[in-house]
């Protein structure tokens, strides 16, 4: 079972810090299940992205654990074996074939983040010429709301230009992730493409354990094609925002991980990866 540590940051934002892997003792009973299902307002993170930039690919979690904490969101599987997006409770891989398919629940986790989605503002955007426009579009809805929130947002609609990448699996001795992308990033391009785009917004102070501002990928409407969002274009979407107050993080306590350097600063390297800059 899993020990649970737990703090106040700030007036509403709950951390919760679990170290997997860890087991009670006989004087430490477990700790009571909760019911992640009924959390609509967490937003829970598998590990960082900092983590993983510096090349943490070991699962940590199931999907089917994953499952339990929310039913849409983004992340990866363990190797960066594709890019993972959750949709309507279904946990999709897509691989760098450019193929998608849905993860077995056995497949393990080392980076993601999950809610359980329930909209709270409805907004149409129109016009958009890249990727860079579409945060700028949604960041104005955001800081209408508020900008120290968490936001996970569906864009539904058709896409002029869809522009994704995906990577192939990575074996140890791992890689940073920018070295791993420059030689197994492979890339998409979809012309008038139907599907949804899955994007989490963090706020500027959640710079050392994600990125903070906009992660998109994208998953077509036939469940066919998706990847990590690198450009698009469109001229008519339907966003829907979900904000979340709460803020859950699942950490490892395997020896390799507790090595790490967490507070490194690896930001250009986040942005590398990310937009594919050099």
């Amino acid at each position: 079972m899993k020990k649970l540590f737990a703090m106040m940051v700030s007036t509403t934002l709950f951390l919760s810090l679990t170290a997997c892997g860890s087991q009670p003792t006989a004087s430490q009973p477990a700790a009571p299940q909760q019911t992640a299902a009924q959390d609509t307002e967490t937003l829970y993170q598998v590990a960082l992205l900092q983590s993983l930039t510096q090349g943490y690919y070991d699962g940590i979690i199931k999907v089917s654990e994953l499952k339990k904490h929310g039913d849409t969101g983004i992340g990866t599987f363990e190797g960066v074996n594709g890019e993972m997006i959750v949709l309507d409770g279904t946990v999709y891989q897509a691989l760098d074939d450019g193929s998608v398919k849905v993860a077995d629940d056995n497949e393990t986790v080392p980076f993601s983040n999950v809610t359980f989605f329930d909209a709270d503002i409805t907004e149409d955007i129109s016009d958009i010429k890249d990727v860079n426009g579409l945060k700028t579009a949604l960041d104005k809805i955001v800081s209408a709301k508020g900008g120290n929130l968490f936001y996970m947002v569906k864009v539904d609609g058709t896409f002029e230009k869809m522009f994704v990448r995906s990577e192939l699996k990575q074996q140890k001795p791992y890689k940073t992730l920018d070295k791993a992308l420059e030689t197994d990033q492979r890339e998409f391009t979809y012309e008038n493409i139907k599907g949804t785009i899955v994007g989490l917004y963090c706020p500027d102070y959640m710079g050392g354990l994600n990125a903070a501002g906009w992660h998109f990928h994208f998953l077509s409407e036939d469940k066919a094609k998706g990847g990590h969002i690198l450009d698009l274009s469109f001229a008519n979407a339907k966003a829907r925002l979900d904000a979340t107050p709460t803020f859950a993080m699942t950490l490892s306590d395997n020896g390799e991980f507790q090595k790490m350097e967490l507070a490194k600063d690896v930001n250009d390297a986040i942005k590398k990866v990310e937009t594919n800059e050099n």
